[in-house]
């Protein structure tokens, strides 16, 4: 059996057959994401769709990236968090807790997206900001 240390211990894994990330085998990542050679994705997170995980992002907890959305740089997508659409977070982005990033969102830089918050539409959030609580972001208005 392969395994890989994702931060808590080995557990069971494997390389994903399209871009040759690790991904844990209690995770599910469809045949047509991209999971890059230095992405990962784990616990009980899914990846679907045309989704991307590359550069050295992170996908866990019971997360979801789906569509065309990609995770890049360093980011890390979260608890239940969901970037879908054309959504793009990369740099140091963290999307977690029950947050939500989505359609032509782009999200980069250190910014924080926490809490029940949503950054959607044409959205573009970056520097330092924190979405957090009930708060929604977008550029549609």
């Amino acid at each position: 059996m392969t395994t890989f240390d994702f931060g808590k211990g080995r557990v069971p894994a494997h390389r994903h057959p399209n871009g040759g990330g690790w991904v844990a085998d209690t995770a599910t990542v469809s045949k047509s994401a991209y999971v890059g050679p230095n992405a990962v994705v784990y616990d009980n997170a899914w990846v679907s769709g045309d989704a991307w995980v590359y550069d050295n992002a992170r996908v866990s907890g019971d997360a979801w990236v789906y569509g065309y959305a990609w995770v890049a740089g360093h980011a890390r997508v979260s608890g239940n968090a969901m970037v879908s659409g054309n959504a793009r977070v990369y740099d140091n982005v963290r999307v977690s807790g029950d947050a939500v990033v989505s359609d032509n969102a782009v999200v980069t830089g250190n910014v924080r997206v926490y809490g029940y918050a949503r950054v959607y539409d044409n959205a573009r959030v970056s520097g330092n900001a924190r979405v957090a609580g009930h708060a929604w972001v977008t550029g549609n208005e």
